[in-house]
C-alpha cells in the first residue's frame, strides 16, 4: 500500500478543489486557472489530482472517457443522512481528474443554480472530496481550494477527517471573486455541512445573528490563503475591496499573499494562431501585425487604413469593468486618427450606448455585441492598444494577452493591472503600457493621449515598447514555481512539529 504514503519521495502531492475546471465546465476565471496551474505544476515535477463535481453540463465527450474507481455511502447532514458518493476518473496532461458523482446534488444541468439549493451542494461537494482521497488511498502533502465552493474543505480536515490519513494535509484556499461567499442561514449550513456547533461563532463561520458565512470559515481555518494578485491582496483587506470581510482578512492577514495569474501560452501565440491573418513574433511584428490590422478592419468594416491607431475593448460590459469611463471619453477619443473596437456582451445599458457609437461613426467605431473567438484573437493581433480600466480587476488576463500578441495595454492601477503593467517612462524609455490611479474618466483619457502621443510621434519607441511585452514572461511556470514555495513552506511546518 506503498501509494497512499505521503512525502515518500521528491515529488509533491497536491489535490485541487474547486467547482469548475475547463475544459469539462468553466463559467469564469476559476476554470483557467484549475486547468493551467495543475498543468504548470505537473511540469514542475509534481503528482496532482483535480477533484470536481460531475455535472449534468459536462459535455457527453468528457463523459465517455470517465472510467469508474469506486463508491460509498457519506454520512451528511446533522441528523446524519447518507449519500451515495461515485468516483469517475480520466488523465489528460498527466493530470488526474476525479469527478464526484451524486445525482441528487450534480444532475441539475448548470453548475450554479440558486444559492439556497447551492449551499447543501457545496457542503456535500467538500466533505467528499475529502472522503475519495481516504477511499483512493492517495494522501495529498497539500490541498489547494479555490473559491467560496471549497470553503468548507479546510474545516472539515480539522475536524472530521482530523484523525483520518488525509488529515497529515496542508491547506491552501485562494480568492478568486470575493463577492461570493457563500452566505445563507445559520441552521441552513448547520444542517447540510453537520459541522460541530463551535464552528458557528464570529471568529469562523457566523456573519450576523443570522447568518454563517462558508468562505469566511474556510479563511480562518486555512493554512494559508492566496489571491490572484499581490495588489488586491492589500485591496481586500480594505472597506472599498473588501466585501464586507476586510477586518477578516486583516486579521488573517499573516497567512495571506498574492501571487498572479499567468496564461497559457500554447493556447495564445501569435507565432502559431492558426485565427490570425498573419502569424507573427517580437523579431517580425513590425511588417506582419499590420496584416492583422488590415483583417480586422476589413471584417468590422472601419476605414483600411494602417496610419490609424486602433484601440480594443474586450470584456464583459458591467460596471467593474470601467465601462463608464469609457462610455464618458468616446466622443473624445475618435479625433479622425482613432478607430475603436468593443467585443463583448452584459449590461443592456452599455450594449446599446456602443451600437448608438456605431451607428453614428460608422467605419471609425465597431460595437460587436456578441462573444466570438476568433474576432476576440483578431483583435488582441489587430489592435494597436487594448482599453482595460476596470474599477476592481483580482488579475485580469486581457492585459496579459494583449502584451503576449504585442498590444499596448492602457490600464488602471489596480489588482493584477497595476502588478503587471509597468506604466511608460519616457525618460528612461521603460514600461510595458500605460496606466491611469483614480477611478476618473479624465484620467483614462490621459492616458489614452500619452499613448497616442507616443504612437504617433515617436513611434520607434513604441515598437521598442511591443518587442518587451511580446517577450514579457506571462506563462504559468513563473506562478507554478511562486505556489510551489508556499506549498513547501506549509509542508515544511510538519518537520518543524
Amino acid at each position: 500500500m506503498s501509494d497512499n504514503v505521503s512525502n515518500q519521495d521528491s515529488r509533491r502531492r497536491v489535490a485541487f478543489v474547486g467547482s469548475e475546471c475547463y475544459p469539462f465546465v468553466k463559467t469564469g476565471g476559476l476554470g483557467d486557472v484549475m486547468y493551467a496551474l495543475p498543468r504548470a505544476l505537473i511540469r514542475e515535477n509534481c503528482d496532482v489530482r483535480v477533484i470536481l463535481p460531475l455535472y449534468r453540463c459536462i459535455p457527453e465527450k468528457f463523459r465517455n472517457k470517465l472510467v469508474y474507481r469506486g463508491s460509498f455511502m457519506m454520512d451528511q447532514t446533522m441528523e446524519g443522512r447518507t449519500f451515495f458518493v461515485g468516483i469517475m476518473e480520466t488523465v489528460m496532461d498527466g493530470v488526474i481528474y476525479d469527478f464526484i458523482d451524486n445525482r441528487e446534488f450534480f444532475d441539475w444541468g448548470n453548475p450554479y443554480t440558486g444559492l439556497w439549493e447551492d449551499i447543501p451542494k457545496y457542503c456535500f461537494f467538500s466533505k467528499a472530496s475529502l472522503a475519495i482521497l481516504n477511499y483512493l488511498e492517495w494522501v495529498p502533502d497539500v490541498i489547494h481550494c479555490h473559491d467560496w465552493q471549497a470553503s468548507l474543505v479546510p474545516l472539515y480536515l480539522r475536524t472530521r477527517f482530523n484523525d483520518t490519513p488525509v488529515g497529515r494535509a496542508r491547506v491552501v484556499l485562494t480568492i478568486h471573486n470575493l463577492r461570493f461567499q457563500g452566505i445563507c442561514g445559520i441552521q441552513h449550513l448547520k444542517y447540510w455541512s453537520g459541522l460541530p456547533d463551535g464552528l458557528f461563532d464570529y471568529p469562523i463561520l457566523k456573519q450576523n445573528e443570522d447568518e454563517a458565512n462558508m468562505f469566511k470559515g474556510g479563511l480562518a481555518f486555512a493554512d494559508k490563503i492566496t489571491t490572484v494578485s499581490r495588489t488586491y491582496a492589500e485591496e481586500i483587506q480594505t472597506p472599498a475591496y473588501g466585501e464586507h470581510l476586510e477586518g477578516h482578512l486583516s486579521y488573517h492577514s499573516p497567512k495571506l499573499c498574492g501571487i498572479v495569474n499567468g496564461i497559457d501560452v500554447e493556447q495564445w501565440d501569435s507565432a502559431k494562431d492558426p485565427l490570425l491573418a498573419a502569424d507573427y513574433d517580437a523579431g517580425n511584428f513590425r511588417e506582419l501585425k499590420k496584416e492583422n490590422k488590415k483583417a480586422l478592419q476589413e471584417k468590422l468594416g472601419l476605414e483600411p487604413d494602417e496610419n490609424k491607431i486602433v484601440i480594443g475593448l474586450i470584456s464583459r460590459l458591467t460596471d467593474q469593468k470601467g465601462l463608464d469611463l469609457v462610455n464618458a471619453i468616446i466622443p473624445r477619443m475618435l479625433d479622425g486618427n482613432t478607430q475603436i473596437v468593443v467585443l463583448g456582451t452584459g449590461d443592456p445599458r452599455y450594449e446599446n450606448a456602443f451600437r448608438y457609437y456605431e451607428e453614428e461613426n460608422k467605419g471609425t467605431f465597431c460595437a460587436y455585441i456578441s462573444y466570438n473567438e476568433t474576432l476576440a484573437h483578431l483583435i488582441y493581433a489587430g489592435a494597436d492598444a487594448l482599453l482595460v480600466p476596470s474599477m476592481f480587476e483580482p488579475c485580469g488576463l486581457t492585459q496579459l494577452i494583449a502584451m503576449r500578441y504585442g498590444t499596448i495595454p492602457i490600464v488602471r492601477e489596480t489588482g493584477g493591472l497595476k502588478d503587471t503593467v509597468l506604466p511608460y517612462d519616457a525618460e528612461r524609455n521603460e514600461g510595458n503600457g500605460f496606466t491611469f490611479g483614480p477611478y476618473n474618466a479624465d484620467l483614462l483619457l490621459e492616458a489614452v493621449n500619452a499613448a497616442k502621443t507616443l504612437y504617433f510621434t515617436e513611434r520607434w519607441r513604441w515598437d521598442e515598447m511591443v518587442a518587451r511585452d511580446m517577450e514579457k514572461d506571462v506563462s504559468w511556470e513563473a506562478s507554478a514555481r511562486a505556489y510551489l514555495a508556499l506549498y513547501d513552506e506549509i509542508i515544511a511546518w510538519d518537520k518543524e512539529e
